[in-house]
């Protein structure tokens, strides 16, 4: 079987690797020339996938995968064609299909009958019957259903783990025909394998939903609910902490029965997926009040973060130097995409202080090039907060940042006696 992956990002181009190390012919379609060149090169084009590069070499190597910048013509060679290109959202909600239409119209000049059209990337409800089907149709001239299928079956994974992830989790298809979802668990059965997992009583593997539209939801569901949680695990910390209660014993005490699942509060919640997928559940239910509060107090953690180090400073910042551990949007991945950073960063100016940037993944070339002045361990600060759970940063002591007086430990990964003689707070929990 030939199968062309459409998008070799982050997740696109491990499933390419994961598709070839199993035995299709893949070719990677991407607009990046320069992707393209890395990947028939056999190098991974960024870092911090765990064997992506090891697996990549293998499969290119043996000929199983090459790139290319021409989709049309990748299409036109393939059996199946699976979809991994990126959905914008702004602050409003409202989707950028601008990439995804781009490729659309690529994938639709070289589709063959007898081709499977699977959409990874995550969409609104009703997106793959109500836009992709129509679209394919007209570029293509061919019928979905007959001469064609189209499925929405949507990436579940993590960056920086994606092989691990794709054996761990059950694979969700959605057709737009029963023979479409059948093709389309007959590929997945083919490249994927599965973990064992007993606590599934519909045990792992390809489980079909029986619709597109319940396929897309299932992931607007899953992303919307952590983001819900969170948001309600922010609303516990900050009244626990205005009350003198440590939040975490709160949670871990609640968490001890099985039916209470709360996760933990933060500076921030960011990525491609928890901050923007329930903006785009909003935009099929702009009613559901219970996503929008969430979002929206998420999305303050980081100015509410920046106050409690603005109090424990006197009230007052401008002037002293402030150093924000971590640009990544989370641990051990080198990825800005939403990062608290940026709103942290902001506040902090908008106080007057004067902000430095440390982050173990980035270069100092790398952080200035985001408007940053970057921050070393041993200069002199006078306020630190981390921002990102890197476990470079769980040792540090107070003789890394000399002259800080206030530590706000956003992430609860920092170690409280090692900062002897400054105000050390964390995010959920009061002044000690």
């Amino acid at each position: 079987m030939t199968t062309t992956v459409v998008g070799l990002g982050k997740i696109g181009l491990p499933l390419a690797v994961q598709f070839a190390k199993s035995g299709d012919t893949v070719i990677g379609a991407d607009v990046n020339p320069d992707v393209v060149r890395q990947v028939n090169d056999g190098t991974e084009p960024f870092p911090g996938e765990a064997h992506l590069q090891d697996y990549l070499a293998e499969v290119v190597g043996a000929g199983r995968l090459t790139a290319t910048t021409d989709t049309a013509e990748a299409v036109r060679q393939s059996d199946v064609v699976v979809v991994v290109v990126p959905l914008f959202v702004d602050d409003e909600a409202r989707p950028d299909f601008g990439w995804m239409d781009s490729a659309t119209d690529d994938i639709g000049r070289g589709l063959q009958p007898g081709t499977t059209v699977i959409y990874e990337t995550t969409l609104p409800v009703g997106t793959t019957r109500d836009r992709w089907k129509p679209r394919l149709e007209e570029r293509s001239g061919l019928t979905e259903g007959s001469d064609f299928h189209l499925v929405f079956s949507p990436e579940r994974v993590l960056t920086g783990r994606v092989f691990a992830d794709l054996r761990k989790y059950p694979k969700l298809v959605g057709g737009l025909t029963d023979e479409g979802a059948k093709q389309a668990t007959a590929f997945y059965e083919r490249v994927l394998q599965f973990d064992d997992r007993p606590d599934l009583e519909r045990g792992n593997g390809v489980w079909d939903l029986g619709s597109a539209e319940a396929a897309e939801m299932a992931k607007l569901a899953e992303t919307t609910y952590r983001d819900v949680n969170i948001g309600l695990a922010n609303q516990f910390g900050r009244f626990a902490a205005s009350h003198g209660i440590d939040v975490y014993q709160v949670i871990e005490a609640s968490n001890s029965q099985p039916y209470s699942h709360i996760h933990r509060p933060g500076i921030a919640v960011g990525g491609h997926c928890i901050p923007v997928y329930p903006r785009l559940y909003l935009w099929n239910d702009p009613d559901a009040t219970v996503v929008r509060a969430a979002r929206e107090a998420n999305a303050g953690m980081p100015s509410y973060t920046v106050g409690l180090a603005q109090g424990a400073a006197g009230g007052d910042l401008t002037g002293k130097k402030v150093a924000v551990l971590g640009a990544s949007y989370r641990g051990g991945v080198k990825e800005t995409a939403f990062s608290g950073i940026f709103a942290t960063v902001d506040a902090l100016r908008q106080l007057g202080a004067d902000v430095l940037v440390h982050d173990p993944m980035y270069s100092d070339e790398e952080l200035a090039g985001f408007g940053w002045e970057p921050y070393a361990f041993g200069q002199p600060a006078d306020v630190v907060i981390v921002q990102a759970d890197h476990r470079e940063y769980a040792g540090l002591t107070g003789a890394d940042t000399p002259g800080a007086a206030v530590v706000v430990d956003g992430r609860g990964v920092l170690d409280r006696a090692n900062f002897d003689g400054a105000t050390f707070l964390v995010v959920g929990q009061a002044a000690q």
